[in-house]
């Protein structure tokens, strides 16, 4: 940190505890932290550089911003209880039987007395929001800001963005009883093997995970198959029924309701 920007004399040799201070201040995302902590004379910038290499100090704004993020977050998931996460595509390129199908599912879910969990933007994740929100359910977004346009959409019961994508996945990884995954592009596929690894590593209890649309997710399987067991044995064979593949909304209910189970 810059000497000009924190007088030399004010500058506290150690940091005391963040909690109690988190806890009060973590609405204003760390900046009344830092003014507890520091000297006030040091604000958090509203838009800065996203983080591309390690720095030589890590700034404390970014320190308890983050801390901010993850109280937050884990808040407002605390607030439910029965849950399923909807992932998938932000975009409107695949076929309507997919959106029509998610709506479909969470609609039942939300009837069922989960409540419906998404990122709370465009695309699967809107068509789930509807389904939750037209069933009178609890119909709850987890955004991420992006520089792009990534607005909330319009079925929400509630909702909390992010800046940072590794504290939504947090949220989203610890926020359900069941994960239900449609087509979408890296985002989901990335929170795919984030959750299929969370289980085969036992950092989560076994939780079910439905596959939604054979003909997308078939050929990602078959690598499974064949390049990771078969040929290199980088996974087992059991890791393969760590998921339930499905074309069927009927079959997906079925199956929740057979392996959902409380912690």
């Amino acid at each position: 940190m810059d000497d000009h920007l924190v007088p030399e004399q004010t500058q506290p040799s150690v940091v005391p505890p963040v909690l109690p201070l988190l806890e009060e201040h973590h609405e204003v995302m760390g900046q009344k932290l830092i003014q507890a902590i520091q000297t006030g004379k040091r604000e958090v910038p509203e838009v800065h550089q996203p983080l591309v290499c390690k720095p030589a100090q890590l700034e404390s704004w970014r320190v308890f911003k983050i801390m901010a993020e993850f109280v937050s977050g884990f808040e407002l998931i605390g607030k439910y209880g029965l849950a399923a996460s909807f992932f998938g595509t932000a975009r409107q390129t695949f076929e309507p039987v997919f959106y029509e199908a998610a709506t479909d599912l969470a609609s039942r879910l939300a009837k069922a007395g989960y409540a419906v969990i998404t990122g709370g933007s465009a695309g699967i994740m809107e068509a789930a929001n509807k389904g939750a929100h037209d069933g009178g359910g609890a119909s709850v977004g987890l955004n991420i800001n992006l520089g792009m346009k990534q607005g909330l959409n319009q079925y929400l019961t509630d909702s909390v963005s992010f800046d940072h994508f590794f504290v939504r996945k947090v949220m989203l990884a610890y926020s359900s009883d069941v994960y239900i995954f449609f087509p979408g592009g890296y985002g989901t596929l990335d929170e795919f093997t984030e959750i299929i690894t969370l289980v085969q590593t036992k950092k989560i209890r076994p939780i079910p995970i439905v596959l939604f649309g054979v003909e997308y997710w078939q050929p990602l399987i078959e690598f499974f198959k064949t390049k990771l067991l078969a040929e290199h044995g980088a996974i087992d064979a059991a890791d393969l029924d760590l998921y339930y593949l499905t074309d069927s909304v009927d079959d997906a209910m079925a199956y929740i309701q057979k392996n959902v189970t409380s912690c």
